[in-house]
């Protein structure tokens, strides 16, 4: 046929080429169509959050504990820069003072308010009516309560004095819960009021040379868990958010799992899969806008041990065991 046609210039290179089937004519031009309203549906999505994040926090009060972390920080951007009245709190003057100018060196002053800051240390049980009524006066009221705040410590059990357990407790439950109880009152008159709990996974799971640690974030997880059901009549939601690590370098570094990796290998490994204060700082805006209760940041490995805590727990503790081990093993050769 070939040869005909070349012999033959009357005959097109339409009668040439063989028909092609329409179902794959079909496909090729239907897959790209939906490629890019797909890549079109999320760009919008994206913006739309990103808008519904800004318009949300407008002229709201948003308190933020250990605004000072790297987490605490991103917070404070992202509030500040979409209208929020922030308080700003942690534990020292003058770098609350330096964050401060920051904020207000980077933003309009004409779409932002200029944050206030406030005096926070969990760990002086005794200067906290004081930084209670300080908060309050700020603004007379506050919409959002961001604990943020964590201790932590990582040793085996028998090392840790008695006093080292009372300063975790201090930080990461009795400070956090006094906090919420002063201001608990302000928001039930006002019958509106969110507060959201930044707490480690180890408030669901506990692994080994954790164990005031463990014991603490468990505590405060159970706090939030019960004040739910209780303040919900007020209309105050409560919100708790449990995530692995917060790392400012886990956006630009991800640890690769091996396909014979061990569920203890995700706890004892020397550069934990964690979040990044970004990542963190958007499930917050989220979980405000969605009042959504309870939030876990996570890969596959935590989650699956969660679940094997809770339905196969003798597994899970000899997993654990097996971990403890071969964490010795390696620290002996």
């Amino acid at each position: 046929m070939i040869v005909e046609a070349k012999m033959n210039p009357n005959v097109s290179e339409m009668d040439i080429l063989p028909e092609m089937d329409p179902t794959w004519t079909t496909t090729i031009l239907v897959v790209p169509c939906v490629v890019v309203l797909t890549a079109g549906f999320f760009y919008l999505y994206g913006a739309i959050i990103g808008l519904l994040s800004k318009t949300s926090v407008r002229n709201k009060v948003v308190v933020i504990t250990d605004a000072l972390s790297g987490l605490g920080k991103e917070c404070a951007g992202v509030f500040h820069n979409g209208g929020a009245r922030l308080i700003l709190c942690g534990k020292s003057w003058e770098k609350l003072e330096e964050l401060e100018d920051e904020l207000a060196n980077a933003s309009d002053p004409t779409l932002t308010f200029p944050p206030k800051i406030v005096l926070l240390d969990f760990g002086d049980m005794n200067s906290m009516t004081e930084a209670i009524a300080e908060i309050l006066d700020c603004y007379g009221c506050l919409d959002y309560l961001i604990f943020n705040s964590s201790m932590k410590v990582k040793a085996p059990a028998q090392s840790l004095s008695l006093e080292m357990d009372k300063l975790l407790m201090d930080n990461n439950y009795f400070g956090p819960i006094t906090l919420a109880k002063g201001v608990i009152p302000s928001m039930i008159s006002r019958r509106s009021g969110h507060l959201l709990l930044v707490n480690s996974i180890q408030g669901k799971i506990a692994v080994p040379f954790r164990t005031a640690y463990a014991a603490s974030k468990h505590a405060i997880q159970a706090f939030f868990d019960c004040l739910r059901a209780e303040v919900e009549e007020f209309g105050i939601s409560v919100s708790t958010i449990n995530h692995t690590f917060i790392s400012c370098s886990a956006s630009k570094t991800t640890q690769a799992a091996t396909s014979n990796s061990l569920l203890w290998s995700l706890f004892y490994t020397r550069k934990p899969r964690g979040v990044s204060p970004h990542e963190a700082t958007a499930e917050i805006v989220r979980t405000l806008n969605n009042r959504r209760k309870e939030v876990l940041i996570a890969p596959s490995l935590p989650k699956m041990a969660i679940y094997a805590r809770s339905f196969f727990p003798n597994m899970f503790f000899a997993v654990m065991a097996a971990g403890v081990k071969n964490s010795a093993a390696s620290d002996s050769m």
